[in-house]
């Protein structure tokens, strides 16, 4: 994804970025592998709904929304979710640039 940074938080997690704005957290969690990603309300209340999907904490609120563990199928999904916080978090420019494809 154009201009995205990876970079490990303070708490160890690698953090995804662009344009300073972070977009997707994964990190080992008490369960295991855990993947967060930036939503809207609307598409977390929905996501919600799905038995895997769960509000993530401390900053669910914002719409972040996660799953712990994913597997098969579940991925070809969270790849279009990955894209929608990418064109979330991204400036305008990368966003039309996107878009153009």
């Amino acid at each position: 994804m154009p201009e995205a940074k990876e970079l490990i938080d303070g708490f160890g997690h690698n953090t995804y970025k662009v344009n300073g704005k972070s977009f997707v957290i994964s990190g080992e969690g008490e369960k295991g592998f855990r993947l967060s990603f930036k939503s809207d309300r609307e598409t977390q209340q929905l996501l919600l709904q799905k038995s895997y999907f769960y509000k993530t904490p401390y900053i669910g609120h914002h719409g972040w929304v996660s799953i712990e563990n994913p597997t098969g199928e579940v991925w070809t999904e969270l790849a279009d979710l990955i894209q929608e916080a990418y064109l979330r978090a991204a400036p305008k420019r990368l966003v039309k640039k996107w878009n153009e494809k």
